[in-house]
């Protein structure tokens, strides 16, 4: 499994409130700056928005567009599963002896739905 693949498994599983996984890919000094609040965030608050969001959000198609031994980008599609509205989220996350040390994700709302035209749905991230 590749680092991309192993973050996806994990966030996977912790937007459904299991972390088991994301302690095993994160070093001990991470921080990140949060995008909405531009608070530096540590790892067990980065749990908790990720649990809150996986609550509000339906996470759509997620696409490893680089990786290698340092750094991770991933492209991820996610929709607010109550109203229409839609977002592209951009995450780079650089790795220290092998962990994931720093992440830094952008959100961008979509005025359209990423998925018309597509050959998924949002019932198939459901």
């Amino acid at each position: 499994m590749t680092k991309g693949e192993a973050y996806l498994r994990a966030w996977k599983l912790g937007f459904k409130g299991d972390f088991s996984e994301i302690d095993k890919i994160y070093h001990p000094e991470y921080s990140a700056v949060d995008d909405a609040t531009g608070v530096k965030v540590d790892l067990n608050m980065d749990k908790t928005i990720g649990s809150e969001l996986g609550k509000s959000m339906i996470i759509g198609p997620q696409t490893i567009l680089f990786e290698d031994e340092n750094k991770v980008k991933i492209q991820t599609f996610d929709k607010y599963k109550d109203a229409d509205i839609f977002q592209i989220i951009t995450s780079e996350i650089t790795y220290k002896d092998g962990k994931i040390v720093t992440q830094k994700t952008v959100a961008r709302e979509l005025d359209y739905d990423p998925s018309e035209g597509q050959n998924w749905n949002w019932e198939d991230y459901e």
